[in-house]
């Protein structure tokens, strides 16, 4: 396994054509990515059809079964989450296994992240590992152009406060725009570092 990915940031990715995409940053195909069990039923009923709509969640449940499931969460590295209310029990299998494995999970539940950041072993386990979404945008707008992913984000531009502000029409440099969130999250988000987008980007 290669990288992982939370239901909510795949949602966007896969609605916006750019989850393959985003999946070969890190050399990797479907086959080689993990999701939460859970995602195929969360995209039948709950809080993601609601948000992006029932007959777009039906469409991806063919794209989330193609991507293996994970199992079980290494129980000395999940233990340390279970009581933080802020992180829930889906982030921390995903974070558990990112840290055991040592491998890149996307995420965009900054207040997980901001929980994360303060539990003991967990910063210097996913150093540069917490892949967000502002930083997988920003690197694949250098590598298929901003024009590009700005027609493929229109879909779920809505859906999210950044997308909306970075991709909306009257901003001519959504990578500008991007790189400005990451700066600021990644000051943020201290001492967890997350992953960087520079080394994918333009040569």
């Amino acid at each position: 396994m290669r990288l992982l990915v939370d239901s909510d940031a795949f949602c966007k990715l896969a609605l916006a054509g750019l989850f393959s995409d985003a999946a070969a940053l890190f050399d990797a195909n479907a086959s080689e990515c993990g999701r939460l069990p859970a995602l195929p039923f969360m995209l039948k009923r709950g809080g993601l059809p609601r948000t992006f709509g029932a007959l777009e969640c039906q469409r991806l449940i063919p794209v989330a079964e193609s991507i293996p499931a994970v199992t079980e969460a290494p129980r000395h590295w999940i233990d340390g989450l279970t009581p933080i209310a802020d992180i829930d029990p889906g982030e921390a299998i995903l974070f558990s296994i990112a840290a055991q494995e040592g491998i890149p999970v996307i995420s965009g539940d900054i207040r997980a992240l901001k929980a994360l950041r303060n539990v003991a072993r967990f910063p210097e386990a996913l150093e540069s590992r917490v892949v967000l979404l502002e930083a997988i945008l920003l690197a694949l707008c250098w590598r298929l152009g901003q024009e590009q992913v700005m027609r493929r984000i229109e879909p779920v531009r809505e859906s999210d406060a950044l997308l909306r502000v970075c991709f909306s029409p009257g901003n001519s440099s959504p990578e500008e725009c991007l790189a400005s969130y990451f700066r600021a999250r990644r000051t943020e988000l201290a001492p967890l570092v997350p992953w960087d987008p520079s080394p994918e980007g333009k040569p």
